[in-house]
């Protein structure tokens, strides 16, 4: 067993039950939201977020990671509130997200520019909120995550991908990525991470549900990932039911170890103009959705009750207790 920061302080990974690895609560662009979006800050948020959150563990969840980082609208203060009217344990997250440049905070501060230090000091932000706390509320990230997209790695994306992998190492908290399967961009973060000393069992490779390319899979199951299936709703890329078909046939792989299941939805967003906008524009993409019509789906598929056990509850408890022990033995 290991012990799991959460947004509501420290649990054993045997309290994790069943897991949703990919998700978020609140998904914003701060700037505009700070200055177009008072809404936002408002109780309404909260209890309305709550609310969600709520159902979701009425439905048999028990734990979800936030993957919102620097990029996409991280707001501690807000999402401590929601979490204080929920059971559900919240895992939370640090790192950023780009799928090009450097964050702007970083862009002249670092080795060899216009302030010039000797080390990267992304790296510092991270750790701090791995092993201190976040913006003065005490809670502490239990997840590092960061991005790479269709673009591939561009200077900025590389940048920060390494400063992950450096707090990593520093701190042994996990590792999830955004990832683009069409252009087998998972591919890249391994090779990356693996330069950079990451155990590749430390790695959540996100949204490889967005594929059907089981080859593609399989090269990265096979060097110890875990495979993030994540993005349940989101039907633009493939059909729930293409999806429901590449799990069922890596079960019969022999990989279902290594797959994890989640949507990569949220609560509240400033992407549209109202809240409601967001599940109106894609209905399936809600917490309920994997409840209601996946899970049925994979047992008619063929995918046993066992399996889906295992994706939900023992691939993210052995996932993060595996990734404590690794750290503790090279410590």
């Amino acid at each position: 067993m290991a012990q799991i920061q959460t947004a509501r302080g420290t649990i054993d990974t045997a309290d994790l039950g069943r897991v949703l690895v990919h998700e978020h609560v609140f998904l914003m662009d701060m700037e505009y939201t700070f200055n177009y979006r008072p809404d936002f800050f408002s109780e309404k948020t909260i209890t309305d977020a709550a609310d969600r959150l709520n159902e979701l563990k009425a439905a048999g969840i028990d734990t979800i990671i936030d993957l919102t980082v620097l990029g996409l609208g991280r707001h501690m203060p807000t999402l401590a509130k929601a979490a204080a009217l929920t059971d559900l344990n919240i895992i939370v997250s640090t790192g950023a997200y780009t799928f090009d440049a450097t964050p702007a905070p970083f862009q002249f501060y670092g080795p060899g520019l216009l302030k010039d230090v000797p080390e990267e000091p992304m790296v510092a932000h991270f750790v701090k909120d791995i092993s201190e706390g976040i913006a003065d509320t005490g809670i502490r990230a239990g997840m590092l995550k960061c991005a790479i997209d269709e673009p591939g790695l561009k200077a900025g994306v590389e940048r920060v991908m390494r400063a992950v992998a450096k707090a990593n190492r520093i701190t042994g908290a996990p590792i999830t990525v955004h990832t683009a399967p069409l252009q087998e961009t998972g591919l890249i973060v391994q090779r990356l991470m693996d330069e950079e000393g990451v155990d590749l069992e430390d790695l959540v490779v996100g949204h490889c549900g967005d594929t059907k390319d089981v080859d593609y899979l399989m090269k990265l199951a096979d060097r110890g990932s875990i495979l993030g299936m994540d993005r349940f709703g989101v039907e633009f890329a493939i059909t729930m039911q293409e999806r429901v078909d590449t799990i069922a046939d890596m079960v019969k792989r022999g990989y279902v170890d290594q797959l994890t299941l989640s949507h990569d939805c949220c609560c509240w967003s400033d992407f549209f103009p109202e809240v409601s906008d967001y599940h109106a524009a894609m209905p399936n993409h809600n917490y309920l959705h994997i409840h209601n019509d996946v899970i049925p789906a994979l047992l008619e598929a063929g995918v046993g009750q066992a399996d889906i056990d295992k994706m939900f509850v023992d691939n993210p408890r052995r996932y993060f207790e595996g990734t404590a022990k690794r750290f503790a033995a090279r410590h």
